[in-house]
């Protein structure tokens, strides 16, 4: 009996092969290791050039094919250094990204890999490195995707915000098939252990099941990292340092604090945690596209207000990623929510059992202004984008004009006259024009960026009554 392992490369032609003879015994398991080197590997570069090699196990009797296996093979290295934050193949790779639940509008979670896909470019337009695949384990079809499109990816069990003392078979066993069925996909940095879940004693249920979940997680896959995730903010907790990465779940402006808190909260950890490995593991707030307001409430019920317009995400968005953009102790940064979600026991923003912190609406039909405000942050691609579109119907004659522009200053006109004063933003790409002047009736506001082949152009009307 032969053993044969085969490595293709990307155009399917033979890379290496490597035979070992074996012996089936009658009785027990047995684990067979082969150890080959590839010189000059073509790495899996993230984002960059997501290369993938094909590897195919053979069991053969002879010529004979037995059975046979293929799976993914990205050639990678990666790492988070405290303080200096996450490398791919020894370079920085900054982790800014997005948290994603797979249910859809009258589809639930029985989803398509069609529409899976469709997640995933969405995903890729907004310019995102990671997803956080946020509270259990997803389609397979995410992870093999992931892999070809050089999505960094975390992975985690479903262990999350409650603990009844029973959870620890199955948390274990789930952790160990989530692990040995996604072993071989390269996007994978990390295995989640759990999510607001929490320790009362170093010897409680919770503290001392995730020591052990972290346990099982080495043994299956040394190295990779675990993260295990509080809603605090804070590192003395008992179930916190157990796992090689702390997330911590941070929801300043909107379930405590005021948004530019969240700036005070990572200089006090970086002060007095300078060489622990810190994730933001969810960040965000809501926003109903239904609900505009030219001002938008200050002070609010975030569980049981029925009003969140669009604004008030819009404007949490730009000042905390205008914060998290020049901070350089976290790891990786994780917003909640890519789409807005199925909560059953919900009742805010105005729309029963919805969570409406997504950048995209729940059928996937409109991109809020949060979203074009990331892609322009984010992406590579050209964005011009004249923000609080929605907002058509207006009461106050003097306005604030807010764009996005990644490609230089925009150029920006309101009914044919153009407005100079303009200033910066939280970021490079915010441009703001203040105390601007509408006229009665329909006003057009039509900015400009770029010229030749890359101009670009936006344009909405709004009307003051």
């Amino acid at each position: 009996m032969q053993v044969e392992t085969t490595v293709y490369d990307a155009k399917g032609k033979l890379v290496k092969t490597s035979t070992q003879a074996v012996t089936l015994l009658p009785q027990g398991l047995q684990h067979i290791d082969q150890t080959f080197t590839l010189a000059k590997p073509h790495l899996w570069q993230g984002l960059d050039d997501p290369y993938l090699y094909r590897l195919t196990v053979r069991v053969k009797q002879g010529t004979v094919v037995l059975d046979e296996v293929s799976q993914p093979l990205g050639i990678r290295t990666m790492e988070i250094i405290a303080r200096k934050g996450f490398f791919l193949n020894g370079k920085p790779y900054p982790l800014y990204g997005v948290c994603r639940h797979q249910d859809w509008w009258e589809q639930g979670s029985a989803l398509t890999n069609e529409q899976h896909a469709a997640d995933l470019a969405t995903i890729k337009e907004i310019g995102a490195t990671t997803i956080r695949l946020a509270h259990y384990q997803q389609s397979e079809y995410m992870y093999a995707k992931a892999d070809s499109m050089g999505l960094i990816i975390w992975a985690e069990i479903p262990f999350v915000n409650a603990v009844s003392g029973k959870e620890a078979d199955n948390a274990k066993q789930q952790l160990v098939e989530l692990i040995r069925q996604n072993f071989n996909h390269p996007s994978i940095y990390v295995w989640g252990l759990h999510n607001e879940v929490y320790g009362k004693s170093a010897a409680d249920y919770t503290t001392v099941l995730t020591a052990a979940l972290h346990e099982i997680a080495k043994t299956e896959d040394p190295d990779r990292y675990t993260i295990s995730v509080n809603g605090y903010g804070s590192m003395e907790r008992y179930e916190n340092q157990l796992a090689d990465i702390q997330g911590m779940n941070r929801y300043y402006g909107w379930y405590e604090g005021k948004t530019p808190d969240l700036e005070k909260w990572v200089t006090g950890l970086q002060q007095k945690y300078p060489d622990h490995k810190v994730i933001l593991s969810e960040y965000g707030a809501e926003g109903n596209i239904y609900q505009q307001d030219e001002q938008p409430p200050v002070k609010f019920d975030p569980v049981n207000s029925p009003y969140f317009p669009e604004q008030m995400e819009t404007r949490f968005h730009e000042i905390q990623w205008g914060l998290l953009s020049r901070q350089n102790y976290l790891a990786g940064t994780y917003l909640w929510n890519m789409f807005d979600f199925a909560v059953p026991l919900w009742n805010r923003g105005g729309i029963p059992s919805r969570n409406l912190k997504g950048l995209v609406t729940f059928d996937r039909t409109i991109k809020k202004d949060a979203f074009y405000w990331y892609k322009a942050n984010w992406s590579k691609e050209p964005v011009l984008y004249i923000a609080d579109r929605r907002l058509t119907q207006r009461k106050n004659a003097h306005t604030t004009i807010t764009v996005y522009c990644n490609t230089g200053k925009p150029v920006l006109t309101l009914n044919g006259k153009t407005i100079d004063a303009v200033k910066q933003g939280t970021t490079a790409v915010h441009y703001i024009f203040d105390n601007v002047e509408l006229q009665q009736g329909v006003n057009k506001v039509v900015v400009a960026a770029g010229g030749g082949e890359r101009a670009l152009k936006d344009t909405v009307e709004w009307t003051l009554q």
